[in-house]
Parts: structure tokens; sequence; C-alpha cells
């Protein structure tokens, strides 16, 4: 089968481009796409070989919503025109015969998908709209990270970036009770965090972090979610929790080896933690039944919407540092 993939090559350019699927066969399901999320933060970690998933081209993308258009015999639970949302779409090479590493392939017109892979493949929930579907792996990474430090009822919880899984956080945080300060630097980051729950916002290029928040807990935060991913930023945040507090390593700060001043760790006598992937389906169901109820607004997040055609522009642009209003991003392959 011929579909049409975001692919980049060594060289960081992007390109909409014919891709080779394999036959379905008897344990897979096909999914058309309908919207595709983007990933600025791992994607784009990925593109710069940050980390790697496997030599270039690369088709990039890990998370969309789509409708099965075919069953393989032995796969239950699911039937041509069901709307899913899925994780799942390797088995890519061009037309010529090189092997594309899809990581893990979603910005693609056409899916290839094993439903029974860990991250593959669910009915989308009625409720959900499909381009707050397509974002699920943001907020399902900020609720795994907000379940494991068991945020409380009451507890102060400040986010240091706000990002979509920043955003994740103070939303999640924000419904757990919470006392939620968001921290970034930019104001229309901030002004979605308030949408989202947050109680207090700063601006941390034109506040004093620290100063500002003695006056909000002058014992400092319970927990700190570090959601920047920046490893100059670790710095900043450890500071901000109280002594015997959480300091969350939120963020994906890349295969390179990172470091932190000791001391102000010490001292506080913190606990790190330290999430990695999303939670698993758990959170991924949790994440969409709280779409489906209202409860998380996710459609607040998205800022950018393009067609699949216009995608490889938009993926310059964010890796040139020229699309910086970036938030959330969502590719349409309707008529792909």
């Amino acid at each position: 089968m011929i579909a049409k993939a975001l692919i980049c090559n060594a060289q960081q350019q992007f390109s909409l481009t014919d891709v080779v699927l394999p036959d379905c066969g008897p344990d897979r399901m096909l999914v058309r796409a309908l919207r595709t999320g983007v990933s600025i933060g791992t994607e784009f970690a990925l593109v710069r070989n940050k980390i790697s998933w496997g030599p270039y081209p690369l088709c990039l993308g890990y998370q969309g919503v789509g409708v099965v258009t075919e069953v393989g015999s032995n796969v239950t639970g699911f039937a041509p025109g069901d709307t899913v949302y899925y994780r799942d779409g390797k088995n890519l090479q061009l037309t010529d015969g090189t092997p594309v590493s899809a990581v893990t392939g979603t910005h693609c017109s056409q899916a290839l998908i094993n439903p029974k892979a860990t991250h593959g493949v669910e009915l989308l929930p009625k409720g959900v709209d499909p381009e707050c579907g397509a974002l699920f792996v943001m907020p399902s990474v900020s609720l795994y990270g907000v379940d494991m430090v068991d945020v409380r009822l009451g507890t102060v919880v400040l986010v240091y970036g706000c990002g979509q899984i920043g955003l994740g956080d103070v939303a999640f945080a924000a419904r757990r009770g919470a006392i939620t300060i968001a921290v970034d630097v930019a104001d229309d980051r901030l002004a979605i965090a308030r949408k989202l729950g947050a109680d207090y916002v700063i601006n941390g290029a034109k506040q004093d972090v620290a100063a500002a928040l003695r006056t909000l807990a002058p014992q400092g935060a319970d927990t700190v979610f570090e959601s920047t991913g920046i490893p100059a930023c670790i710095d900043q945040a450890i500071p901000l929790a109280k002594a015997n507090g959480k300091f969350v390593m939120q963020g994906n700060y890349g295969a390179a080896p990172i470091s932190f001043h000791f001391l102000p760790a010490h001292g506080r006598r913190l606990t790190w933690f330290f999430p990695c992937d999303d939670g698993l389906a758990p959170c991924r169901r949790a994440v969409m039944k709280n779409m489906a109820l209202g409860a998380l607004d996710w459609q607040q997040v998205i800022t950018h919407r393009v067609a699949a055609a216009d995608s490889p522009a938009l993926y310059d642009a964010i890796n040139r540092g020229a699309a910086n209003d970036v938030i959330g991003a969502v590719i349409n392959w309707e008529g792909c």
C-alpha cells in the first residue's frame, strides 16, 4: 500500500513523501489517519539527534486519531468504521526500498497497527474531539507524573515550564485540589495555565520567581515539576522546593549526561521522581475520560492546525526556531 508520510532526513529537511506499507495480515489492523498531534519536545529531540530511536530517514509522530479501514482475521474488538486513537505506525519504507525509522510513525496517512502492543490502539470515547484526542500523549505523561508523586489536596505544586506536559501537570494537579503555581517566560502559555486551573502564575522573564513564590508559599512548594526538559533549568527549579519536598524530572533531557548543583537538593533532602513514558493504557484511558467528560479542556492548548501538505513547512519553522508561538499543533490528514 502507498501512503503519504511526513519524513525527516539527516539534513533535518522535511517532506511529505510516498511510503510503502506492507499488507495488513491476520494480526494487524489498518487505520486511516484523521488527525495527528505534534510533540515539540520529543519529536524535535529526535530530529536534532538529541535522542535516537533509529537512523534517518525518520517518520515522526507518536499520537493520532483515525478510522479503522481493515482488520486482520485474528484481531478482535475492532471493526471497520471504528474511530480509534493510537500510538503505533511502524513498518514503513520509501518507494525505493529505503527503510524508514518510524518513531513511531503516526504522521502518515495510514497506520498499520498491532492492537496487542503496549503502544497500540484503543477506541476513541464518544465526546472526545478528534483534534484533542490526537494530542493525548502529553497529558498522559503529565497524569503519570502527578499520580506517581501522589499530589494531595491542599498541597502546593509548582510547575516549571508550561509546554503541553507542564500544562497537563497544571490541569491534573488542580483537579486533585492542589494549590497550583505555573511558571513560564511566555504570557500566552501562562494564560492557558490559568484556564486549565492554575491558581497563580509567575512570568520568569519579568519576575523574580523565588521572590514571587515566597509571597505565596514561604517555605517553598511541596512538589516541583521541572517540565521544560532543558538541563539548564534544573538548577533554577530545585531551590523552589521546600525542605523534604518532591522534585519531578517531568521532561525528557536527552541521551547526553546532565548535571545539577548537589547542595541545594541535598540540603532540602528532596525526593526525586523520574516518570517515563505516558503511564500506558490506564493513564491514556483516564485522559480520554477526562476529555469526554469536559473535565480536561485540552482544546485550550491547540494553537496551530495545518493540512498534511503544509506540515513540512510547520516542522521546518519549529526546527529553525521561527515558530515559538506553537504550543499544541494538529495535522489534518483528511483528503490526503
